[in-house]
This record gives C-alpha cells, structure tokens and sequence, in this order.
C-alpha cells in the first residue's frame, strides 16, 4: 500500500493521457538526443507532431515543461506502508536513482537544475511544484523536521545528478549500494543496505 501526504498540495505526478503523454515523451527523448541546452520548446513540439502554440498554452516556458515531465516521470514517492525509517530511507533513495536512470530524466533534471541557478522564478518553480510535494509526503512518513528532510533530499539527489554530470551515465547499482550504505547512518540508527 502507498501512502500519500497529508498536505493538500497535489501529489506528485499525474496521469499520462492525451497532449501531455506526447508532450511528456518527446520532451524525454528530444533532451536525450540533443541534450537539454539543445532541446528547445520548438523542437519538443516538433517532435510530439504539434504547434510549439499548443505547448506554450499549457507551460509557460520549458522550464516550467521540464518540471511537470519530471514530475510525470518520478510519480508519487512509492512509500510503503508499516515500513520502518531506515526501509522507506532506502527504497527512496532506489527509486529517486532509479528514475533518474530512465533515458532523458537526468539529463532533463540536470538541465532545468542548472538554468534555476541564475533564474529565481525557475528556482520558486522547482522548490514549490517539484521539490515541496516530495519533502511533504516524505516528512510525514518519516517524521523528521523539514530541514533533514531537505538535508536527505540534497544529499541523495545531488550526488546522483553530479554523478550523471560528471560520467554521462546514471550511477550503477553497487555505487546505489554504498550511497544506501553512506545515508541511512546518518539518518537512521541501522547502518547499510537491507
């Protein structure tokens, strides 16, 4: 069973239907090909086979774009229930890995990252639509204070996104293992991977 926050913000990720399953899909594999500088909003719609105009009513810029297919790509947090700190710590830390593995998601998670740098109005985006559902639902089935929270949240999704950056692939598996290994510790009162 999977629980889900007991904030009124909408919970991450949304249904793939219609328009913005295509939008979605060719906004992925358009960053994978191209990268994410080169992905630009009128080649994503080139490539879902419709007017950049239709993408533009429904995201303001492809930043906001980016955010939205990101959260379409990671879903809600998969937070099982009756399950115990260290074991909700490190299935999240597999599947934010995990996700950030799939064709095109680091990239565009590396991208718009990057962009919010020198764009506040970005930045806002990311913290309020991508980032505070996640810390939410996380706070609550972990209950720890925001601040560790968003310690976890640093700490996990940074290391993963430098590793992308700095290698061009996602982190394997036995280095999942140790950054499992390296997090729960500090976390939790269990050391290592289950």
């Amino acid at each position: 069973m999977t629980r889900t926050p007991a904030s009124s913000a909408r919970p991450p990720g949304r249904p793939r239907t219609g328009v913005d399953a295509e939008v979605f899909s060719a906004t992925l594999s358009t960053v994978r090909e191209l990268g994410y500088a080169r992905a630009t909003v009128e080649r994503i719609a080139a490539a879902a086979g419709i007017a950049k105009t239709t993408v533009y009513r429904r995201w303001p810029s492809k930043g906001a774009l980016i955010v939205d297919c990101l959260l379409d790509a990671f879903g809600p947090v998969p937070l099982k229930e009756g399950a115990d700190q260290a074991e909700l710590m490190e299935s999240t830390i597999r599947w934010i890995a995990a996700t950030i593995g799939e064709p095109g998601v680091g990239d565009a998670f590396a991208g718009v990252f990057s962009d919010a740098v020198s764009d506040p109005a970005l930045r806002e985006i990311l913290s309020t639509r991508l980032q505070d559902p996640y810390r939410l639902a996380l706070q609550d089935a972990l209950d720890e204070p925001t601040d560790r929270v968003l310690f976890f949240i640093d700490v996990v999704v940074g290391t993963l996104l430098h590793r992308m950056g700095m290698t061009g692939a996602p982190m394997v598996d036995a280095d999942v293992d140790a950054l499992v290994a390296m997090v729960l510790p500090h976390f939790t009162d269990r050391a290592g991977p289950t």
